[in-house]
This record gives structure tokens, sequence and C-alpha cells, in this order.
């Protein structure tokens, strides 16, 4: 039986760390503040909202508000923006995407400061995650893989890790944050032939496949992590991951569940961004 890794361990003690950071900073008599720019009202960015605001509170974070209509046009945007990187009580800007199709993306997310880039929205932030150099930061969830392999103990040194999906989300940022462990990496795609064979031989192996269950018995084998960052309904209407959990996890070594592996952490990821650029700032 695989050992469950699971997320409310590693948030816990990321908690413990960021209220620390926290305090150091309220003694300076800064109070670090996320600015969250949210255009429309699309469900799932309503609910991201509400857990970013309430982790925030539990941690001492300020944050504040800039709601826009759907039909907002790329000025209003950009001028929205513009406000957020002069105004130096935001330490932080998560904004939510997709934007409406009448708006450029990738001018606006371009738009941003990579300072205050606390989700790897920028092409200067993803440049950071791929030369290893603090511009902005490295988008929250692979951030949150790495967190929980810190967090148990797991040594990538040497080690041979995959990963599934080559998204600029998740899959590539994860590839880079494995190799600046020190892991051999290769990465698995639609395209990839005979994947069981490959992901088979790694040592871990980090799933972002973006379909339910996809990742069976015959892709894994004993003694393998996986980290399965999915998250799916399935036809019972139930939160499931890109893995087939219940034929997996009788397999490796260590596993986290979906719901209550990675998703669990990546906001505390994300609040702990806001933290160090506001230390950032402070030291500069």
């Amino acid at each position: 039986m695989a050992k469950q890794l699971l997320g409310k361990e590693v948030t816990a003690a990321l908690n413990e760390r960021i209220k620390a950071d926290v305090a150091k900073l309220n003694e300076k008599g800064i109070k670090p503040t996320l600015g969250i720019i949210r255009v429309g009202e699309r469900p799932d960015d309503l609910s991201y909202e509400r857990g970013a605001t309430k982790r925030c509170e539990t941690l001492g974070v300020e944050y504040k508000k800039y709601l826009l209509p759907a039909d907002v046009s790329q000025e209003e945007l950009l001028k929205v923006i513009d406000e957020v990187n002069n105004d130096d009580a935001i330490h932080g800007v998560l904004m939510f995407r997709p934007l409406p199709k009448h708006i450029n993306q990738k001018v606006v997310e371009n738009a941003l400061a990579a300072e205050k880039d606390v989700d790897c929205q920028t092409d200067a932030s993803l440049g950071g995650v791929f030369t290893g150099q603090k511009v902005g930061f490295p988008p929250c969830t692979p951030q949150a893989c790495m967190e929980i392999l810190d967090h148990y103990g797991i040594d990538c040194t040497g080690k041979k890790a995959v990963v599934i999906g080559r998204s600029l989300v998740v899959g590539k940022p994860a590839a880079m944050m494995l190799i600046q462990k020190n892991a051999t990496v290769t990465v698995c795609h639609t395209r990839t032939v005979d994947m069981p064979s490959v992901t088979r031989e790694a040592d871990i192996v980090i799933v972002a496949a973006g379909r339910a269950g996809v990742v069976g018995a015959e892709y894994v084998s004993e003694g393998q992590t996986v980290i399965d960052v999915g998250i799916n309904v399935n036809a019972e209407g139930k939160l499931c991951g890109d893995c087939d959990y219940a034929a997996v996890e009788p397999i490796v070594d260590a596993i986290t569940p979906v719901p209550g592996g990675v998703g669990s952490v990546t906001t505390s990821v994300l609040v702990g961004h806001v933290v160090e650029a506001a230390m950032r700032k402070a030291k500069s």
C-alpha cells in the first residue's frame, strides 16, 4: 500500500514559514498585500478567489480586489495593471485567466511588472524558471509539486523523473524545476510513442496530462513516487486526478491523492509568493 503524500501536512509546514515571514515584515511596518484582478464572474475564478482570500486572511496577508465586467476594454484592463504596477502597497498580483476573447491575453499578461507576478503569467517570470534566476516567480502548481517532494524528503538528485504533459503552466516548468533539483528528466506528451515503457523506468512521475484517470497500472512500477496534478470531475461527479488511483496506488511507493494533494498546497504557495515579493522589495 502506497504512502499518501498529503497536501495538508505540506500546507501546515508552509503556512508556519509564511506566518513567520509576515511577522518579520510587520515589524518593519510592511503589510504584504495581494492585488486580485478578475474580469467577469466565471465560477472557477470565483471559487479560487474565495480560497485565495481565505488563505490570505489565515496567514495575515492583505488583499485588494479589482473587479471588472466581462466586456471591459483592453485599454481599461491595461490601466488597472498600470495602477497595480505603480502601487507600492501591492506586492503581488493574481490575474484570473483565460481572459475574454476580445482581449489580447499575451499583451495584457506581459504588461504586469515581473516582480509582482506571483503566478508566472509574464514571459519574464517563465524565463526565470528556465534560467534559474529570481525574476518574478514560478507557476504555483509545479512549485507545489516541489514543496511536496521537499517536505516528504524525496531527494531528486540522480533520480530519473518523468513529467507527463508539456504545458507552460505545469509540464515544462516542472521539468525545469526537477532539473534544478539534479534529476534526469524526460517529458512525455500526446505524441510520445509507448509512454508506459518510459514512465515505468522513472523514480518520480509528475502527471499533468489533463485527462481523468489516463495513467493506469501499466504506466507505473514498484518503488515510484507519483505526483498527480490533475483535477477532474468523473462520471459520478466526484473529483479525481489524472491517475487511475485505485489501479496505481497498490503498486507505487508513494502517491498524492486527489483531492487532498497538490491542489491544497497551491494556494499557500501563491500567498507565499506575495510575502516573498514583499521581502525582496524590502531588501531592494
